[in-house]
């Protein structure tokens, strides 16, 4: 009895040595060896060459809009805050370029949002990700005058996304 007690129990052992082992390996895959952009690829859905449904937004008036896809409470679009602030800075003398806020959130709570970030974006609209074929956030669309998407850069930019976004644009 005691032979087939030490056997139950040196298996025991084995297995839950092997689901830690296991485990250890998933959660360092995860969270160590894999840069955190802030979304999943398979959340967006729109690519370049598709047309952008918002018929309510003028495309000819600029050369190319950048919708910038927020929600209020995304924390990876309040952590992008510095860089949205640049890409402001950066076009607000230009004539080519528009700025359009995408938030699911009326647009008194979106203004009021961007404002706290100190984004000053003068085209906040109240629209769905979904909308825009976009399901996570922050998702940057860049649109020509036609409408039609040229470029999507989704989740929170490293240096590299964000100076290729001012590229661009």
């Amino acid at each position: 009895m005691s032979h087939v007690f030490k056997r139950v129990e040196l298996l025991t052992n084995l297995a839950i040595i092997a689901v830690a082992i296991v485990l250890s390996v998933v959660l360092i895959k995860q969270f160590v060896l894999t840069k955190q952009t802030g979304a999943v690829p398979a959340a967006v859905e729109v690519s370049p060459g598709e047309k952008i449904p918002l018929t309510e937004v003028d495309w000819s008036k600029n050369g190319r809009t950048l919708l910038l896809v927020l929600q209020k409470d995304c924390h990876f679009c309040t952590e992008s805050a510095p860089f949205y602030r640049r890409l402001v800075k950066e076009t607000s003398d230009r004539g080519d370029v528009r700025l359009v806020a995408l938030l699911p959130q009326p647009i008194a709570d979106g203004k009021q949002y961007l404002d706290q970030l100190g984004v000053s974006i003068a085209d906040v609209r109240q629209v769905s990700p979904g909308q825009v074929k976009v399901h996570g956030t922050p998702t940057l669309i860049l649109v020509n005058e036609n409408g039609v998407v040229t470029n999507v850069w989704a989740g929170k930019l490293q240096s590299d996304a964000e100076s290729q976004v001012l590229n661009k644009l």
